[in-house]
């Protein structure tokens, strides 16, 4: 097998794509305004992404990308609920934070670690 092919093994996979269903349901109550379903889907749409996170603990790559998508759902989960719950417009910016983390995790990924797991990825 190429060294450069990269997968996901099929359990994990599976998560991933049962993850997709729960936040575009998420999100389509959002955009519906369907208070209810949307408030619940924050519970299976959280659980999954950290599951997914803990999951991908041992690889390095998927780890980091992993936790920058749970803060960004954090965000969107934040972001969401001042909307429902018609909290002040300045309240959602605060969604800003989670989103920033998110950004640095991805960055350190990047700037740090990048390089040297590419480089073992594709060493002989």
């Amino acid at each position: 097998m190429d060294k450069s092919t990269y997968t996901i093994p099929a359990r994990f996979r599976r998560i991933e794509n049962l993850h997709i269903v729960f936040w575009l349901i998420k999100d389509m109550c959002w955009a519906m305004l369907w208070k209810p379903l949307g408030l619940f889907m924050i519970i299976p749409t959280v659980s999954v992404a950290v599951l997914i996170t803990w999951q991908t603990r041992h690889l390095r790559a998927e780890l980091y990308h992993n936790l920058a998508v749970l803060c960004w759902i954090i965000a969107n989960v934040y972001w969401m609920i001042t909307e429902f719950l018609a909290l002040p417009d300045h309240t959602r910016y605060y969604a800003a934070i989670p989103f920033s983390i998110g950004l640095v995790i991805i960055a350190v990924y990047y700037i740090f670690m990048y390089k040297a797991d590419r480089d073992q990825q594709l060493a002989p």
